[in-house]
C-alpha cells in the first residue's frame, strides 16, 4: 500500500465513490471540484486505486472532510484510518488552533468516525447538522 498525496484524479473519483452508493457527477464538475479540494489522498495497493478521502473548506478555520471511501474488498484493514488519519495531519497543519471540522457520515459509519472524537447531532451543545438537496426557489422569496 501507498499514499498519493493531492494525487486524485476525476476518473479515480468517479470509480471509487461508486462503492459507496454515492451521488454521480458529470466530469466537468469533478474536474472544477477538485480544483478546489485543499488536500486528497489516494491509497493504492500496486497500481489500483483503493482507497480516496479529500478536505475542501477555507484552509485555516473552517474544514469538511469529503469523500472518505473503502473498496469493499478492503475494508476492515484499517485503511479508512489511514485515509482519516491523513486528512486530519493535514488540517492540523494548516489549521488556526481550535477549527471547525465537520463531516456527514454515510449510514451507519458514525461510529468509525467517532474513534477520531467526532460527534453525533443534534446533541445538548449543538442542533441537527443539515444539507440542501434540492433547491425550491420559491421558499426563498
Amino acid at each position: 500500500m501507498n499514499i498519493s498525496e493531492n494525487g486524485l484524479t476525476w476518473q479515480i473519483y468517479s470509480d471509487i465513490r461508486k462503492y459507496a452508493n454515492m451521488q454521480e457527477y458529470q466530469k466537468k464538475d469533478i474536474v472544477e471540484a477538485l480544483k478546489n479540494t485543499l488536500y486528497s489522498v489516494v491509497i493504492y495497493e500496486n497500481e489500483n486505486p483503493v482507497a480516496i478521502g479529500r478536505v475542501i473548506g477555507d484552509g485555516r478555520i473552517a474544514f469538511f472532510i469529503k469523500d472518505v471511501v473503502v473498496h469493499p474488498s478492503y475494508r476492515k484493514k484499517n485503511i479508512g484510518k489511514i485515509v482519516v488519519n491523513s486528512l486530519l495531519d493535514y488540517i492540523e497543519s494548516v489549521s488556526c488552533e481550535n477549527p471547525y471540522i465537520g463531516l456527514m457520515a454515510m449510514p451507519n459509519t458514525e461510529e468509525f468516525y467517532e474513534e477520531f472524537g467526532f460527534i453525533k447531532r443534534p446533541n445538548e451543545l449543538f442542533g441537527a447538522g443539515m444539507i440542501c438537496v434540492e433547491r425550491k426557489n420559491d421558499k426563498f422569496k
